[in-house]
């Protein structure tokens, strides 16, 4: 597993059994508790998490959300580059059987959490149904975050069309995408985004609406969902 690439995800939520429930029926995928933390598998494979929002976020009434994790080398080390670039340490934390995280806002607001050790395993393919397959980040200018990411991950941030950008690692591999999109079209929040891979985005689409969620967007070979809590969004695509 490279370090400074996106390699798992994770769902914050106001209602764990209602939310497991939507993703159970649409990805069939099974919740297992252990702690506070439920861990989401497909069959025996372990493909995402699953936690109850913190009080803390509670009250500042954060949305349900989707969060996207890096993994680095070192997570002190990171977060002081991090505040040296303008964001946001929100939380740092270390578990013994679980290894240090860090949540982070990059300085146009966008989270993500960076994970050091590795008991977390790496659930992101390219081509496996009911997984996480892609990591994006919107933003709504580009230019205030491109130094921030260059510099905490040594990424190289590629402009590849008008308002999309490749990121690339230090290995050369192409990990993510960042994507700049005007406020009326995004909405007021920055954010990371994650794509779930699926059989047929048609049957997808029928499950979701089906179970409570809302279609947000429809692109070329993707299309964007809230979930049942009208707030956690993500993209589905054809694998």
């Amino acid at each position: 597993m490279s370090l400074n690439n996106p390699f798992f995800a994770d769902i914050s939520t106001y209602s764990p059994q209602k939310t497991m429930s939507f993703y159970k029926n649409v990805f069939g995928w099974n919740y297992y508790k252990s702690d506070d933390y439920y861990s989401a598998f497909l069959e025996n494979k372990e493909v995402t998490g699953l936690y109850e929002t913190p009080e803390k976020f509670k009250q500042m009434r954060m949305p349900h959300f989707w969060m996207t994790y890096i993994l680095v080398d070192n997570v002190e080390t990171t977060v002081e580059k991090a505040r040296q670039l303008g964001g946001i340490i929100e939380m740092q934390y270390k578990m013994r059987s679980f290894g240090k995280v860090a949540l982070i806002r990059d300085p146009q607001g966008a989270g993500f959490t960076i994970y050091e050790s590795d008991q977390l395993k790496n659930t992101c393919t390219k081509n496996s149904k009911n997984t996480l397959i892609w990591n994006e980040l919107h933003v709504s200018d580009i230019q205030k975050v491109i130094s921030f990411y260059q510099g905490i991950f040594q990424w190289k941030i590629i402009q590849s069309k008008n308002e999309s950008y490749q990121v690339i690692n230090t290995e050369g591999d192409y990990v993510a995408d960042i994507i700049e999109i005007q406020n009326k079209y995004k909405g007021k929040y920055e954010y990371w985004v994650c794509t779930f891979g699926v059989e047929d985005v048609t049957t997808s689409k029928k499950l979701i609406l089906e179970n409570g969620g809302s279609l947000i967007s429809e692109e070329k070979d993707r299309m964007m969902f809230a979930d049942n809590s009208n707030e956690a969004f993500f993209y589905i695509k054809a694998v």
